[in-house]
């Protein structure tokens, strides 16, 4: 099958959950379509034939967006365990990614949305929110905040996704604030050290639509994690993964780079 191919076949599939509608007829539009389709359906079961073309077409999406291996980030300075990298961390082939997950861990489900919940669950596949719904339902109640749970990344070309609940700030920036955060970093980084990891890409927990100031966010991130790294861990290499040019200079500074 060809991807335009696999992209109808998909969303025949999904359509036929809900009402149908006309398919638009362009590559991009059906690609729009899918990625809404999938964001709003609920955690249940697809058929095998479903995993295995939409395996196909993912992970053939993945090899055209272009995969960046750990060898392809260059650390901040020699010998240095941290990197900066600016861009899409769904092409990171790490060990883990970070994702800013909300309390229920279920993903994004507003369609297109420009979260990274809602790209990560998008590019890994519907695998993803049904692996979250088991762990949620297992757990009984909603994910506190500043903790983390592990999946496997499915169609993303890491192996792992750490799913992490950051703190949301409305108004002034307080220290429970601060320190929700801190644990954020410090959760993933046990979690990672627990299933043996190197690498580990973190987003920007926070500082979207939770209202966290990137300034104080990054600073936070930084000296968490480099505190975290002194006490010993099997993590070689940790990514501050930013995607806004404001980020970048915001790290760049902060690591000196």
């Amino acid at each position: 099958m060809t991807q335009e191919e696999r992209l109808d076949f998909l969303i025949d599939y999904l359509q036929a959950e809900y009402t149908q509608t006309a398919k638009p007829e362009s590559f991009t539009q059906k690609r729009a379509l899918l990625r809404g389709l999938v964001n709003i359906r609920p955690p249940r079961p697809v058929s095998q034939e479903f995993i295995r073309i939409q395996d196909e077409f993912l992970q053939e999406e993945a090899r055209q967006k272009g995969i960046v291996a750990v060898a392809d980030i260059q650390p901040c300075r020699p010998e240095s365990p941290l990197a900066l990298w600016q861009g899409d961390i769904t092409r990171l082939a790490l060990d883990a990614i970070v994702n800013a997950a909300n309390a229920k861990l279920l993903g994004c489900f507003v369609p297109g949305h420009a979260c990274i919940d809602n790209a990560i669950h998008t590019f890994a596949g519907v695998q993803l929110r049904q692996a979250c719904s088991e762990l949620m339902q297992a757990q009984g109640h909603d994910e506190a905040t500043g903790l983390a749970k592990i999946t496997a990344a499915y169609n993303l070309p890491s192996r792992y996704v750490l799913h992490t609940v950051g703190p949301i700030v409305r108004g002034t920036l307080t220290q429970k604030r601060r320190a929700e955060l801190a644990s954020c970093y410090r959760s993933c980084l046990a979690l990672a050290a627990e299933h043996s990891l190197k690498s580990i890409a973190f987003c920007c927990i926070s500082t979207g639509a939770f209202g966290f100031p990137q300034q104080e966010a990054a600073e936070t991130a930084v000296k968490t994690v480099a505190e975290c790294l002194k006490t010993g861990s099997s993590i070689q290499r940790v990514v501050f993964n930013v995607f806004t040019d404001d980020d970048y200079v915001i790290y760049r500074d902060l690591l000196k780079v």
